[in-house]
């Protein structure tokens, strides 16, 4: 069934990886070089490689080599990982709630922790008990182990009840 709005881009194909047209797909999704972290080459490498084409391919479609595009796409990559580590930071350190766990503590004794900072606050967090020690033993990595907390953590909450997980240098 069909409500007559169909127009003849709904009813095309879909462009295969070498009709691609990547501006059109950067110019859809807001690209803008002077506020993003990756640089367009870095943009353009990685819509590519989302859609499944290989390095060669590209390197020829760009006229570059190989290795020009391999090291464009690792560091667009590293540079993604970056921004993502620095909201992260960002949404700790500026949450309304920020609860230190010391090196040492149980991570059963977590949410209780969490939980009465955030009564104080008048936050609710979107987490069971069970889910939010799933949550800080998975951002945390290494430094929760079991049920020990090897490394000071920080942990923020913010206004919207979300869970943000930093390691604590001090």
């Amino acid at each position: 069934m069909t409500d007559g709005t169909d127009t003849e881009t709904d009813r095309s194909p879909p462009e295969t990886v070498d009709e691609f047209d990547v501006d059109a797909l950067l110019e859809r999704a807001g690209f803008d070089a002077e506020t993003n972290v990756l640089t367009r080459r870095q943009a353009e490498v990685l819509a590519l490689r989302e859609r499944g084409m290989r390095q060669r391919d590209i390197a020829d479609r760009l006229g570059t080599s190989r290795a020009n595009v391999s090291n464009v796409e690792t560091s667009a990559r590293e540079n993604i990982t970056s921004a993502r580590e620095t909201v992260a930071f960002a949404e700790a350190v500026g949450s309304p709630v920020q609860v230190e766990i010391p090196a040492g503590t149980d991570l059963f004794d977590v949410p209780t922790l969490v939980y009465d900072a955030c009564d104080e606050a008048e936050v609710k967090v979107q987490h069971t008990a069970p889910e939010l020690m799933t949550v800080v033993s998975d951002a945390a990595s290494d430094a929760v182990q079991g049920r020990a907390v090897h490394e000071r953590l920080l942990i923020g909450v913010t206004d919207a009840g979300e869970v943000r997980v930093r390691q604590s240098t001090e």
